[in-house]
Formats: C-alpha cells, structure tokens, sequence
C-alpha cells in the first residue's frame, strides 16, 4: 500500500487531515483523472497553520495561487485511500486498519488544528467578585457517525490516556467529541503544544497559558473589579495548614508558582488559585 511508504508522522498527518479539514477528492464519470487527490480549503487568516502542515508533507502538498487551497497532485496514493475514509453514500468514515497507523501525537495534534477548538465556560461569583474560566476541548467532527466517534473516543484513550465524552450536536450526525474534566483538557493541551510549538499562530488553541492572559485581559476592561481564575479540578481539594504555610514560606523566599506546584505535587493553576486565596484572607 502507497500510505505504508510514508513515514509515521506523515501517515498521521495525512490520516488526521483527510478525517479533518482536508477531503479525496472524488473522480467522476467522464473524467480523464486516473487518481484520486487531496484538496483542503482554508481562510487566509489560517495560511501560517496551512504552511506548518504543509511542511511536514512537502512531496505531496501545494498551495494553489491566492492561497486558499492545499492540494495535492493525482496520485494512486489517494485512490488507494478514498474507500478507507468513504462508504457508499459518500460520507466519511473511521477506518480500523488506518486509526490503527494513528498512535504519534502529531495525528491528535493535526485533528485538533483542523476541527478542535479550545473553548472556556464562565462561572462568575458575583458576591466574591470572582470569574472562574473552566477550558474544554471540543472535536467537531460530527459528519462522521456516533459509532466511529465510539471509536475514536476509545483510541484516543488507549493511546494517549485522555478521555474524552460524546457530547450532541443539533447538525451533522449529532455528536461531537469532548473533554470534560479540567485535568484531561490540561493532559490534552500538554500533548498538542508542544507538537506544535513551531506554529505560534495556534497558541490561541494550544497554549493555555497565552490563551489565559487573553482572558485576563479581556476581563480586566469589561470587569476590572473582578479576579479572573482558571478553574481546576482541584479547586475545591482543600489544603492543609502544613501546605499553606509552605506556599507562604516558599513564595517569601521568591520560589515561582510552578516550582511550589511541583514541591506540593499540586497543578500549576491550583496554586495560583490557592495563593490568591491566601492573600485575600
């Protein structure tokens, strides 16, 4: 098989590209096309994300001249390919012997750039004058079936250890993938950055940290009297005496929040959360 020559990270690229964004193009009858080929369509505000992806399969992608489209040649590669990711109808599918290729984090990684989106729910405690941002990790790929997004929930898991939950959509088939715990969606957000700490143009989606200094800052204007304060699954794990004398020893001494998260063997945000707790009492 024509896929079985590519390298692994290519194989996961192209394998999470044509179940994302990207599309087999389909030859109809008449047409003097032997194979099949690939064609992407994209925004020009994500040119920088097409170009990083374009990179790690150089031999078979091109742009096509306004920068609107990565496409690929006619190859028997993708005639090889098409029925592993279309049944009868038309409507794409997950095929066993191909999600079987995707064990590298750059497969993840590339379907979340594709159709992932790092989205926040806002909890506001008006009476402490607090705003908590709890981020979630969504995969819209609801044109593929309950059943192989079954599927691909359960690899995700058995190979990268995140879990994800079916969530319902009102389009497509109707479901969706996504994180629902605050630690899976920071286990999740751990993998994909640093796949992708090349394409800086994704930090919005990648990069927790950069994505919650926007939120401050978005909030700091529209509710300056407010903390902002990035939910975690240990926001509520109380602490003890012996822990919060030893965040005040330790901040005294100019230790950073990270080094005081790992002397506690608590996460980085439950930290921040805590000491500024602590200040406030």
């Amino acid at each position: 098989m024509e896929l079985l020559n590519l390298t692994a990270i290519e194989q996961n690229v192209l394998i999470a590209s044509i179940m994302g964004d990207g599309e087999i193009t389909k030859i109809y009858p008449g047409s003097r096309r032997k194979n099949n080929s690939y064609r992407e369509h994209f925004c020009i505000q994500q040119l920088d994300y097409r170009i990083w992806k374009y990179n790690l399969l150089p031999s078979y992608f091109y742009f096509n001249s306004t920068n609107t489209l990565l496409l690929s040649p006619s190859l028997p590669l993708f005639t090889e390919l098409f029925p592993h990711f279309y049944n009868v109808d038309g409507n794409k599918v997950i095929s066993d012997e191909m999600l079987k290729l995707c064990n590298l984090p750059i497969f993840l990684t590339t379907l979340f750039l594709d159709d992932g989106s790092l989205s926040i729910t806002v909890d506001k405690n008006n009476l402490k004058k607090r705003i908590y941002l709890t981020p979630h990790i969504y995969l819209y790929l609801q044109c593929f079936s309950r059943e192989d997004l079954s599927k691909l929930q359960t690899h995700i898991f058995s190979t990268f250890s995140i879990e994800m939950r079916l969530n319902k959509r009102k389009d497509g088939f109707g479901y969706v993938l996504k994180t629902t715990k605050v630690s899976e969606t920071l286990k999740f957000l751990q993998l994909v950055y640093k796949e992708a700490l090349d394409c800086p143009s994704m930090f919005y989606k990648t990069n927790w940290d950069f994505r919650f200094e926007k939120e401050i800052s978005r909030y700091r204007e529209s509710h300056p009297e407010y903390s902002v304060i990035a939910s975690s699954s240990e926001r509520n794990k109380n602490y003890s005496e012996e822990e919060c004398n030893q965040i005040r020893l330790m901040k005294s001494q100019g230790f950073t929040d990270k080094t005081i998260a790992e002397k506690l063997g608590r996460s980085y945000w439950s930290i921040v959360y805590k000491w500024r707790e602590i200040r406030e009492t």
